[in-house]
């Protein structure tokens, strides 16, 4: 490790760098964890709080719309006061609003107001992760630090659909908080003795008209890819905030570049490594997400296994993704970034490819390979990308540039979500034929799948089931040959434009 990058870097810290890349990992993986946790938890919540439909796709969307809204400026605040307390606030914020609502949360609107505050605390701890990473590991060694990052980034979405389903089947809802709290401790107390703090050495002040517009326009983007599929892509409600998160962002943009010290640097964009790197990340996390969506239901309500059945299935994909993340960096060192990025989007363009092969009654050997497949793929993307963007980044700018990064996994997880859903809705409105004497309740089986299974069971009508599974099935396929057309364009434009080395 060289002087100039030592600089800042104590040798005791220097010495520590791997146990707090450990900490720093289960820092994020409890972020992660509470982005997917509460969704298995959903049917409980709505018998227990008598939640509807409104309040319980809240219950979810507020946790994503505020962490995503609010990365940006929160990394911002990292840097300028300091990414430790930034870390340990947004864990305190955490672990104090999961044990409250476990214990007094008796309505949707307390659950609704509690997820969006533990948003608000997720959004100051995954960039102080990240940033964090950057700035104890030297060059030579980073690569492998983001990608053991990255590879708990992207595990842990399965991995929280495990710990929710367990959670809930053994305990209820409240579990899905509680065990925040003991896991938030372990990492504060860890944290506390283990990690150096870091800041902008510069003490630039903090753009706050820059980061106004940043949580308005981030905001205003990811309500309008949320509430698409309700109200519809072409609403007026959703061209309108659209328009408005468009609108927010290009004066963001002239913004940074007319002030004199900009949260973001707009000129970071002019470098490919850092373009293309948040291209791929997003475009990564839209397949992901999507794919786990739609293969949640098509476990439970298909196959008919239980929540946390259904999630202990996904398990091949971590098993993939995470060896793939973390040992990526030889792959760069020897292929190049562009090459390596381009294989895994191909992997991940060949794994939905083949799961558009799967039927009803395909056994699972065959799609726990396919999953496996998709986290190699995976894996190969998200860490050399990661790595790309934040060697594209000015060290005192770590934070905002680790909030970016952030930032592109959830508004692509975002879009994911809502267009693979809405591709699947479609299909599946299209190909479903209601059975005769079930006329009356057409409107409701053709708008939701889990209703016409609920429905067939209780009314016996194994033709209505039947029906129901085969155009859910043509609706997954189809979802899953967008996410494949997604992850092959990706893929042509990383091996052209992302460079093979990093700037």
């Amino acid at each position: 490790m060289s002087e100039e990058e030592r600089a800042g870097v104590t040798d005791e810290v220097y010495e520590r760098r791997w146990a707090i890349l450990a900490v720093m990992s289960l820092s994020l993986v409890i972020v992660i964890l509470n982005n997917v946790t509460l969704n298995v938890a959903l049917p409980e919540l709505s018998k227990e709080l008598n939640a509807d439909n409104t309040d319980l796709q809240w219950m979810v969307d507020a946790y994503a719309l505020i962490f995503g809204g609010t990365l940006l400026v929160m990394g911002a605040i990292g840097d300028r006061f300091g990414r430790k307390p930034a870390l340990q606030l947004g864990l305190i914020m955490v672990a104090i609003t999961s044990g409250a609502t476990a214990m007094y949360a008796s309505t949707s609107e307390h659950v609704i107001l509690a997820r969006a505050v533990m948003g608000l605390g997720a959004a100051l701890v995954m960039p102080a992760t990240l940033s964090v990473v950057v700035v104890v590991f030297p060059s030579e060694e980073r690569g492998k630090a983001v990608g053991i990052w990255a590879a708990m980034a992207g595990a842990g979405a399965p991995i929280g659909l495990i710990v929710g389903g367990w959670s809930v089947e053994n305990y209820g809802w409240e579990m899905v908080f509680w065990i925040n709290v003991p896991v938030i401790i372990l990492a504060l107390i860890l944290g506390f003795f283990l990690v150096p703090n870091s800041r902008d050495s510069q003490k630039r002040p903090l753009d706050l008209f820059g980061s106004l517009l940043s949580i308005g326009a981030l905001l205003s983007i990811l309500y309008a890819i949320i509430e698409a599929p309700n109200a519809g892509w072409t609403s007026t409600e959703t061209l309108g905030i659209g328009a408005l998160g468009v609108f927010l962002t290009l004066a963001f943009i002239k913004w940074e570049r007319t002030t004199e010290h900009p949260m973001l640097p707009i000129s970071l964009f002019g470098k490919m490594g850092f373009t293309m790197g948040l291209v791929a990340i997003s475009l990564a996390f839209f397949v992901m997400f999507s794919f786990m969506f739609t293969q949640m239901l098509h476990f439970q309500l298909v196959r008919g296994h239980t929540a946390l059945a259904a999630a202990i299935r996904f398990i091949p994909l971590p098993l993939g993704l995470m060896p793939a993340a973390a040992n990526s960096d030889k792959l760069v060192a020897k292929f190049g970034n562009n090459n390596v990025v381009a294989l895994g989007l191909t992997l991940v363009c060949a794994g939905m490819l083949l799961f558009t092969t799967v039927e009803v009654g395909t056994e699972y050997l065959r799609i726990a390979l396919t999953f496996f497949i998709l986290g190699l793929g995976m894996g190969l993307t998200m860490a050399p990308s990661t790595t790309l963007v934040m060697d594209s980044i000015p060290e005192d700018k770590a934070g905002v540039g680790s909030a970016t990064n952030d930032a592109s996994r959830e508004v692509g997880g975002a879009l994911g979500i809502a267009i693979g859903g809405s591709v699947l809705n479609q299909i599946y409105q299209d190909k479903l034929v209601i059975p005769e004497g079930m006329e009356a309740y057409s409107t409701v089986l053709t708008e939701s799948f889990p209703a016409a299974m609920r429905i067939g069971l209780e009314m016996g009508n194994m033709d209505l089931i039947h029906n129901a599974r085969l155009a859910f099935m043509d609706g997954m396929v189809g979802s899953a040959m967008v996410s494949a057309g997604i992850a092959l364009m990706t893929a042509i434009l990383v091996k052209l434009y992302m460079p093979g080395k990093t700037e």
